[in-house]
């Protein structure tokens, strides 16, 4: 369970959801469908070394009638998340935003693997363990960054927005901001405080991203809890229910507007539509079919 000050590496508690995440982005990734350009996804996952998500960018879970795992369901709803953010920075830096923020970026490669503009600066913010490893990783691969690479090794809880000032932030120039598959894992006032920190740090014309679950008692229904049961099954242990806080972050559009950005967002049922994918027709689909994806541009 969560405590206040709690800490992680890539193999436990929070920490192990980043390589979830990248072990789905491998998935989406692979050959057998192709559906975004994620080179270091799958090494990053055989690096951390956890033995279910190992597996998963092999092909070693059982697939089948009889198996609760479809690589198929899987691979496209990370596709349209991945798709939903890739758009977003590359949209952002096109209309001339020279400074990036990935606020606890994880595993995520884009600063590899996207085609920056010459002069675009991608800052990468994540506990120092987390930055460490991925940076000796990709290193050890041979990867070269796409754009200036600025990490910023520190706990979100802590002050990071001095932390990305004395790192070269500037915050009198226009940015564009993700908080990709964060805002689960704080508090409701944790995350008003992360956006008003944002906004605190933030130009005119300055763009953010993000995802809720608009209720997160979802991962204690019985929908959750019966396929959380089957894929332990099979090697997937990591209890969400366990690890986010319990509440309703649907009101951060509600708070955003009062800071002054202007925000649009759509479900991901919507989302798959525009990648051409259909959603799935049954009850846990269902439950998570208003997961929202938002971009806000501050007026």
């Amino acid at each position: 369970m969560r405590t206040e000050h709690d800490r992680w590496d890539l193999a436990t508690s929070v920490g192990a959801t980043a390589t979830m995440v990248a072990a789905q982005r491998a998935l989406a990734a692979d050959p057998a469908y192709a559906f975004i350009d994620d080179p270091y996804a799958a090494p990053l996952v055989r690096a951390v070394g956890l033995d279910v998500y190992t597996r998963l960018v092999d092909w070693q879970i059982p697939t089948g009638e009889d198996s609760e795992f479809d690589p198929e369901r899987m691979a496209k709803g990370m596709a349209c998340r991945t798709r939903f953010y890739d758009r977003f920075f590359v949209d952002a830096v096109h209309s001339g935003i020279g400074q990036v923020v990935i606020l606890a970026a994880g595993l995520d490669a884009r600063a590899y693997r996207l085609s920056w503009p010459a002069g675009t600066v991608v800052y990468e913010v994540d506990m120092p363990e987390v930055i460490a490893f991925k940076t000796a990783t990709l290193s050890g691969l041979g990867a070269q960054p796409t754009a200036e690479r600025r990490t910023v090794a520190v706990d979100l809880r802590d002050d990071w927005g001095s932390a990305l000032q004395a790192a070269g932030f500037d915050p009198q120039a226009r940015a564009a901001w993700s908080a990709e598959g964060l805002l689960v894992y704080l508090s409701d006032a944790a995350a008003d405080a992360l956006f008003d920190h944002i906004t605190a740090l933030s130009a005119p014309g300055s763009r953010l991203a993000f995802e809720f679950v608009p209720d997160t008692a979802i991962f204690a229904d019985e929908r959750w809890r019966s396929h959380h049961e089957r894929m332990s099954e099979l090697g997937f242990e990591l209890d969400l229910n366990e690890l986010v806080y319990h509440g309703q972050p649907s009101h951060v559009i509600d708070h955003l507007t009062r800071s002054g950005w202007q925000t649009t967002s759509r479900t991901v049922e919507e989302l798959h539509e525009a990648n051409g994918f259909v959603y799935p027709d049954d009850e846990l689909a269902a439950a998570f079919a208003d997961v929202t994806y938002a971009n806000a541009v501050l007026m």
